[in-house]
């Protein structure tokens, strides 16, 4: 999960919310990323959520369903928000729980 985290911060670094707009590649990787850190959190056990309660696990689920069964209406707003915004918090928050990760 970090490892993919860091790897949405690291594309849309330097970027900005046009580049979302014109940029294909980046949307559906970013989209594509947005579903694998999804995809991660689901597999996490019960034991998993209530050791890192500080991770939003319900809300990077949701996300994720949002964004894989809505494909055909993404709103790259909220896409923005969340690759420019919430990543780069969900990162902070990742490597405070897993200090030893280098990824």
């Amino acid at each position: 999960m970090l490892d993919h985290a860091r790897e949405v911060v690291a594309m849309v670094h330097g970027g900005t919310r046009r580049d979302l707009d014109t940029d294909r590649m980046l949307q559906l990787a970013l989209t594509r990323l947005i579903g694998i850190i999804g995809d991660a959190a689901n597999r996490v056990t019960t034991v998993g959520y209530e050791r890192y309660p500080e991770i939003p696990w319900l809300r990077i689920i949701g996300t994720r369903n949002r964004i894989i069964h809505g494909y055909d209406a993404v709103d790259h707003d909220i896409v923005w928000g969340i690759v420019t915004v919430e990543m780069p918090a969900l990162v902070t928050t990742l490597e405070r729980a897993l200090p030893g990760h280098r990824g």
